[in-house]
This record gives structure tokens, C-alpha cells and sequence, in this order.
């Protein structure tokens, strides 16, 4: 497994912009696929955006199509996601996860590895 650990969350207004980092160890990290996942209170873990081990494919959610852009630099072990242009329904713990697969998936169920979460709050 991986240990990954988020940070970069915080308050923003409406419009603004926030970088997460995801901080991973291990040796297995440049082999897997990434995501970012999101949890609003009340609702169910949701699919943000995926990457693959190289990062050469990406996939996002219809959300966050546009305003976000997750990208990684293996030789830091490390997964980023970048987001602009943040909406009040952007609020929520972000979390990061390492697929058990090469390629991003939009699946909870394919991710075995998981950050403690970091809050991004986004006020109107």
C-alpha cells in the first residue's frame, strides 16, 4: 500500500483558486493510477478526477471539467490537483487515492489507498 497525506485546502471565496498536494510514500506509487475524490456532509464519496501512472491520461468528473486539472510528479512522489474558478458546491474534504491498477478509474471500489482528507470550504 501507499501512506498519502493531503494538504492545500482551506477557505476561498467564490472564484477563487486552490492547489491540493497529495504527499505519497512507497515504492508503488509511479506505477498506479491516482485520484481525487470529494465528500460533502451528508453525501455519498464522490469521483473528482483520475490519472493514469504516467500521467499522460486524465479523466474528470462533468463537475469538474473546465475548472479543475490534476496532474503528478513521480520523481516526487507526489499527486496534485489544481482548482479555479471554485464554486460554494465545491465545498468538501478532498481526499486522495491510489488506484490498484495503472489507470485512473472513476470506481471507490478500485482505490486501496487513502489520504486523511483535507477540507476546502468555498464561501458565496
Amino acid at each position: 500500500q501507499v501512506k498519502l497525506v493531503e494538504s492545500g485546502g482551506g477557505l476561498v471565496q467564490a472564484g477563487g483558486s486552490l492547489r491540493l498536494s497529495c504527499a505519497a510514500s512507497g515504492r508503488t506509487f509511479s506505477s498506479r493510477g491516482m485520484g481525487w475524490f470529494r465528500q460533502a456532509p451528508g453525501k455519498e464519496r464522490e469521483f473528482v478526477a483520475g490519472i493514469s501512472w504516467t500521467g499522460h491520461s486524465t479523466y474528470y468528473a462533468d463537475s469538474a471539467k473546465g475548472r479543475f486539472t490534476i496532474s503528478r510528479d513521480n520523481a516526487k512522489n507526489t499527486l496534485f490537483l489544481q482548482m479555479n474558478r471554485l464554486k460554494p458546491e465545491d465545498t468538501a474534504v478532498y481526499y486522495c487515492a491510489a488506484a490498484n491498477k495503472a489507470y485512473e478509474s472513476t470506481e471507490v471500489s478500485d482505490y486501496d489507498s487513502w489520504g486523511q482528507g483535507t477540507q476546502v470550504t468555498v464561501s458565496s
